[in-house]
């Protein structure tokens, strides 16, 4: 039916309606964008601390963060003039 949606849960398919689903894509996705957050931190400090043991200097510019999608638009708004 047009307001349900087929999903895949291991190895079944379940019909589900569509908003239910959407919602559930949504905080999956959220989940996922907190982990990988989480993640790029975690590995920020481990690479530092092996190039400390390793007696290199720390990496510059490594510890910089991608701007948002809302900065980006703000920058191409500048640069289209």
């Amino acid at each position: 039916s047009p307001e349900k949606a087929m999903v895949c849960f291991g190895n079944m398919f379940i019909e589900l309606p569509k908003a239910k689903t959407r919602e559930m894509l949504q905080q999956d996705q959220e989940e996922l964008d907190k982990e990988i957050n989480n993640l790029r931190k975690e590995l920020r400090v481990k690479v530092n601390r092996l190039y400390e043991a390793q007696g290199k200097p720390e990496l510059k510019g490594f510890n910089l963060n991608p701007m948002s999608a809302e900065e980006m638009k703000l920058i191409n708004r500048i640069l289209e003039g």
